[in-house]
């Protein structure tokens, strides 16, 4: 097992990315620390994971309240021994279709600073656990591919959490901690609360885009974040993992 006795904390746990993520890490002996704001939605994850064998707690609360993310970190690493990993799938909506030019600055804003304060605090969070135990891998997922028309905010934004993620990686590299993104030009299977007319239309959208004319799917996000979470990817850091079908080149 990949996991084997890594404490593994994921925000966003109980949504379509974050609980493929959960079941791949408990099935690879993570146990996993599954956070979101509904408690019966990540019970029904955990169920899952327990079910199949692996382990799972459950933690409901804000991600964006910081006294909380740190209390948590904090007890995680207490009760268990360690915070291994710590992976930010908070899902954000975004003006989906609207040319920017149409936008209103505080929305554009607001699209920035949410995924950078997610990521932030929770990574502010795990870094005194991982930089006393002298390891730990902070993972983010989106990243920041060739510009697109009409998607509000969104590339703005991942821009900007780039530059965090690769600013955080030369930090805390000193300290035995790896901090990387799995980037994807859209996982269609995860949309789950889009109408099917609208749901088609961006997986084919991402879909066309591909040089192999296939989007990721949550099994390949997942099977990717064990990979980047685990000693296999040990020289990998302050890079993305490009799981984009060759939408874009790198």
């Amino acid at each position: 097992m990949l996991l084997q006795g890594r404490n593994a904390v994921l925000y966003g746990g109980a949504g379509a990315i974050g609980a493929a993520v959960a079941r791949a890490f408990g099935r690879e002996g993570a146990t996993v620390h599954l956070v979101g704001r509904s408690e019966p939605a990540l019970r029904a994850v955990a169920d899952e994971i327990t079910s199949a064998g692996g382990r799972a707690e459950t933690a409901a609360f804000d991600a964006f309240d910081e006294a909380a993310v740190d209390a948590h970190a904090r007890d995680v690493a207490e009760r268990f021994g360690s915070l291994d990993v710590s992976f930010n799938l908070i899902a954000h909506p975004y003006a989906f279709g609207k040319p920017m030019v149409e936008m209103d600055y505080a929305d554009l804003e607001a699209d920035v600073t949410s995924r950078l304060r997610a990521l932030w605090l929770t990574t502010k969070a795990a870094a005194p656990q991982m930089i006393r135990q002298g390891s730990g891998v902070v993972l983010t997922f989106g990243g920041y591919g060739d510009p697109q028309a009409n998607l509000g905010g969104l590339q703005v934004a991942f821009g900007a959490v780039e530059a965090l993620r690769r600013t955080l990686a030369r930090e805390l590299g000193q300290h035995g901690i790896r901090v990387l993104t799995l980037q994807t030009g859209g996982v269609p299977e995860s949309l789950t609360n889009e109408d099917p007319k609208t749901q088609r239309a961006i997986a084919k959208m991402t879909e066309d885009q591909t040089m192999l004319g296939r989007a990721a799917t949550l099994d390949d996000v997942a099977n990717a974040a064990v990979f980047a979470a685990s000693d296999w990817a040990r020289t990998l850091t302050a890079t993305k993992l490009n799981l984009t079908v060759g939408a874009t080149v790198d």
